[in-house]
């Protein structure tokens, strides 16, 4: 990944995105913010204890170094519902207005809608397909991972934009790694036929398990870029929540850009 910083704010860009014209995309450290400990200091999330204000100031940051475009959030509640915003879609002016859409992943193939998921060791992954010009982001924890709301995003931007699977470029952002992903209870929690990507001692690569589930979904595995940042080692720089229970989140950011005339 590629590291910026910008006015005191870092963040990261996978290579094969920012490669690609007709989009921008960030994923944002947790410097650079007004939020104080434990939020400190770039938290985007609202209803985890952190001044409404200073999460307010925190998402101004971000629009601002985005430049242009809306930044759309969604209400993230570790399901497998996604949200479709289009020039006909219904939960297009819900979901722009404000967290009042209840998903876990956001498609769209609208100019200048920010796609914001909020993460704290779970994934974000970003998705583009260039020849139809839709955008896609993902909220993909382990419980996400076993519902493989990333395949079932995939065939969404199949449906509903006649997306080819094989011409998308992805990008798996910091979240927890092999190194710390311990599931203790993983008999209870993790289906049997999710085991074979589990290693020494209940820790599990969730970053192959996705790059497998894009695969079956039709992409191609040079499409795939992962960061290899895990979050709970890195948590000088993201927000983790395996590290400190009591934390902020973090912003994964892309957007269409509009076309030149």
């Amino acid at each position: 990944m590629i590291r910026s910083t910008q006015n005191g704010v870092s963040y990261y860009q996978f290579k094969n995105l920012a490669a690609c014209s007709g989009i921008e995309h960030r994923i944002f450290a947790r410097s650079g913010g007004h939020s104080q400990p434990p939020f400190a200091s770039l938290n985007v999330c609202y209803g985890i204890g952190d001044s409404r204000k200073n999460v307010s100031a925190n998402r101004g940051v971000i629009s601002h170094i985005m430049a242009t475009g809306q930044l759309v959030f969604v209400r993230q509640v570790h399901g497998c519902e996604i949200a479709v915003l289009g020039r006909n879609r219904k939960k297009q002016d819900k979901t722009t207005a404000g967290q009042t859409v209840t998903a876990d992943a956001v498609v769209t193939d609208l100019e200048g809608k920010n796609l914001v998921i909020q993460v704290a060791d779970c994934q974000a992954v970003l998705l583009y397909e260039p020849a139809r010009r839709v955008i896609a982001n993902v909220h993909c924890g382990w419980r996400g991972s076993v519902q493989n709301i990333i395949g079932r995003t995939i065939e969404v931007m199949k449906q509903h934009f006649g997306c080819y699977p094989s011409r998308i470029q992805a990008g798996i952002g910091p979240s927890l790694g092999p190194c710390c992903a311990e599931f203790i209870n993983y008999r209870k929690e993790i289906p049997m036929e999710f085991w074979r990507y589990m290693g020494l001692n209940a820790h599990f690569d969730f970053w192959a398990l996705s790059r497998d589930q894009m695969i079956q979904a039709g992409m191609a595995e040079i499409s795939i870029e992962t960061s290899g940042i895990c979050t709970r080692c890195h948590k000088d720089d993201f927000f983790s929540y395996r590290a400190a229970r009591t934390t902020g989140r973090f912003a994964a950011v892309i957007g269409l850009t509009e076309r030149k005339s």
